[in-house]
């Protein structure tokens, strides 16, 4: 607490350490999620496979829908990860700036990247708090509460698609149950393509052949 009990302003220089210490320790806390989802899907494959083995197929379908969740949750965080980077650097380049103009600068980038974390549940709060920071600080405006992506990801979430659901039990249970991905139909089409070819160049030759046979 400073005089007369206001407490003194802090300077952008040690906002922006805080922020990044922050940012820094969100991103720890989300590996760590990461890792817990990770285990959760070691200890769903084992069931997986003992449900194979009693051709549980039942069973079989609901622990792949598991595990495709649990992925589809790792790479969310992964995203997220890569939004707090995409802070933490922008933030370097504040203090980059600040040596030479004196003040922190307006960051579209910054802006879109903590628009995306105050919508993940891991590190809400902190980012609405430090955007909350960010805003005095004049880096970023006012942000619109946007949810209807979180909807989407709920409906996206509670129905995989088959073709992904047979990759992941064929994977699992080595073949046994599910089906395993398409090949490629290129090399079909590339002799579709080819084949005309051959017929135009022997249609050619008699033509020519003909040619020649009248002009004799």
């Amino acid at each position: 607490m400073g005089l007369f009990g206001k407490t003194p302003e802090r300077s952008p220089k040690d906002m922006v350490t805080e922020w990044n210490h922050k940012l820094r320790k969100e991103g720890y806390q989300l590996e760590r999620q990461i890792k817990s989802i990770q285990r959760e899907e070691e200890k769903v494959k084992r069931a997986l496979k003992e449900a194979a083995q009693k051709s549980d197929k039942d069973t079989c379908l609901i622990l792949a829908k598991e595990i495709i969740r649990a992925r589809k949750a790792v790479n969310k965080i992964y995203t997220s990860k890569a939004h707090i980077n995409s802070v933490m650097l922008q933030m370097k380049n504040q203090l980059a700036t600040l040596r030479v103009a004196g003040n922190l600068q307006k960051s579209t980038e910054v802006m879109t990247a903590m628009q995306r974390l105050i919508r993940v549940p891991e590190v809400a709060q902190t980012m609405q708090d430090m955007s909350k920071e960010m805003m005095k600080a004049g880096i970023i405006e006012e942000m619109l509460d946007e949810t209807m992506d979180e909807f989407e990801d709920n409906e996206e979430m509670e129905e995989a698609a088959q073709t992904e659901i047979d990759k992941v039990l064929f994977e699992i249970t080595e073949g046994r149950i599910g089906e395993a991905p398409l090949p490629p139909t290129e090399p079909t089409e590339k002799v579709k393509v080819v084949e005309p070819e051959v017929e135009d160049e022997s249609e050619l030759e008699d033509m020519q052949t003909r040619l020649a046979a009248l002009k004799s």
